[in-house]
Parts: structure tokens; sequence; C-alpha cells
């Protein structure tokens, strides 16, 4: 439990605190994932049950409302950010590392029924509506930009832009290549 309230403070920190609980909707779908998540870990079986089900209903509600999927189960690290809520869809088995930002319309999914997802690092920033689908890896502090699809691994501090996207190198190590070519 001590995990999740860390991870709450780091979520609410980069919201800049709570005072914004009431003009962020997208905080709102962040928060009731995380007392999801918290509800999982009760032990005892039908007391997990009862508290999930009324949970659940609200998730259904938010999620259409405001048009952010973080399904149960979904790894999350803490301070992730939210902009622009609304067509955020995140297939269950995808990871997000730590202070991550999504903008509206991004996708993190699977290439096929049942496939994997795909898995950030820390301090990934997803520009508006850009795709990740497929088992591939978002390093630490990189950056997708707006509208790119990204279908393979782009390197630690990286810029991917592009469909299919392609990766501009590093200001920090040179990193560079073509994410196509990459996989």
């Amino acid at each position: 439990m001590g995990e999740v309230w860390s991870c709450v403070r780091m979520d609410v920190a980069r919201y800049g605190g709570w005072r914004t609980l009431l003009t962020e909707q997208s905080l709102w779908a962040v928060l009731w994932f995380r007392l999801g998540s918290a509800l999982l870990l009760i032990r005892l079986r039908p007391l997990r049950r009862v508290c999930l089900v009324p949970w659940f209903v609200i998730y259904k509600v938010l999620e259409t409302t405001h048009g952010i999927s973080l399904p149960l189960g979904l790894k999350v690290g803490g301070g992730l950010r939210i902009w622009h809520f609304g067509g955020i869809f995140v297939n269950v088995k995808t990871v997000i590392g730590c202070n991550c930002t999504l903008r509206q319309g991004v996708t993190l999914g699977s290439r096929y029924d049942d496939g994997p997802g795909p898995i950030l690092g820390d301090n990934v920033d997803l520009g508006a509506y850009a795709q990740v689908l497929g088992e591939v890896r978002i390093g630490d502090d990189a950056r997708i930009g707006g509208m790119t699809v990204v279908l393979c691994d782009v390197p630690d501090g990286c810029t991917a832009v592009g469909v299919p996207a392609r990766v501009l190198p590093s200001r920090t190590t040179g990193a560079s290549g073509d994410a196509a070519s990459q996989g």
C-alpha cells in the first residue's frame, strides 16, 4: 500500500498539487486507477470483490466521460501526467515508467490480439495522437512526436517522429537511427 501512496504523491506533484483536483479531469482518472491498484492488494478475496464492483462501475463512467482507459493490472510508475485528456487507451500489458507524460489521443497497445504491449522508460514524453504499438521499448528521457507511429525500439534520450517513426540523434549521446530498421 505504501508504494501506491508514493505513486499518488508523485502523480499529484506533477499536476501541481492537490489544488488541481477540481480542475484536472485527467487527474481523476489517474487517482481512480491508483485506488483500483490499492484495492487489488486486499488479500481477503471476498472483500476485494466487494470493493472492486463499485470501483469498476465508476471506472467505466470515468473511462466513458473522460476518454482515458487505464485498466487494472497495468504497471505505471509514479508521476504519470496526462495533458489534454481524451482518447487515451493503454493496453493492460504496457509498462509505464516514472514521470511519463501522455497527451490526448495516445495509444499504447499491442499489434495483435493478446499480444505484448510497449515498455516505456522513465521521463518519456508522448505527443498528441502518438501510437506506440507492440513489444517495443521506449528508452528513458525519450520523446515521441505528435502523430508518430512507433513500431520499434527508441533509445534513451532520443526523439522519434514520423510514420513510421524515425529516430533523431540524441543531444547527449549522439545515438540515432531509423526506428523501422532497429526492430
